[in-house]
């Protein structure tokens, strides 16, 4: 894709890793913060569409996804379509500090705030973390992918702690902007060891592989 516009620290080189994501992170969510609610709601059923209808979440019986923030690319739509299909979807609980659970989703008027600040979870009872090696399709929440699978995460850890107990053969998805999809030959997002890599990118009007389409796809 074209970089226009698209931020990106100019001095890489040398600087703590940290300090790189972080000033990403604040690039990218203020250009979030420019969308109006409407293009929101329109990206959010392009969003739902497109991961809906990827191969590997409609093969799959159990996906987990996220409810996401206001600043995030809206997931509701995605949780109502993959629910009237009878998808089994996983949703994470928070917990406190960086404690990971899961619960199922089963309708929208069951998802409570348990916490100021918080996405909404489901009110029911917790699976723990381990939960998630039923997932077949893991959506995940990024404000930024490369194409050799980097993402760039809010910046607590969860998700890169959590896709430890997800299954190998499991597709993790990330919904991200256009905009948001860097070349990694060019503009590579900074990486930690810990990071853990995504498969697809799913943007409101399409899909595509990172580190390549695996064999057979």
């Amino acid at each position: 894709m074209s970089s226009a516009g698209q931020p990106y620290p100019p001095h890489v080189v040398g600087e703590e890793i940290t300090d790189v994501k972080e000033q990403l992170r604040r690039a990218i969510r203020a250009e979030r913060a420019k969308l109006t609610e409407q293009a929101r709601s329109r990206a959010g059923e392009g969003f739902a569409h497109v991961v809906a209808t990827l191969p590997q979440v409609t093969a799959a019986r159990c996906v987990a996804a996220y409810v996401a923030r206001p600043s995030e690319p809206q997931t509701m739509a995605l949780l109502e379509r993959l629910a009237a299909r009878g998808t089994r979807i996983l949703l994470p609980v928070l917990g406190r500090g960086l404690q990971r659970d899961w619960a199922w989703f089963t309708t929208t008027e069951d998802l409570q705030v348990r916490a100021p600040g918080r996405p909404a979870e489901p009110a029911g009872e917790t699976l723990g973390v381990e939960a998630l090696a039923q997932a077949e399709a893991i959506i995940a929440p990024a404000l930024a992918v490369d194409t050799a699978g980097g993402r760039l995460g809010q910046g607590g850890g969860w998700y890169d702690r959590v896709l430890q107990h997800a299954p190998a053969e499991a597709c993790v998805i990330a919904m991200v902007y256009p905009e948001e999809v860097y070349d990694a030959e060019t503009r590579p997002l900074p990486r930690e060891a810990h990071d853990r890599a995504v498969d697809i990118a799913a943007t409101p009007t399409g899909w595509q592989w990172l580190r390549g389409a695996p064999a057979g796809a």
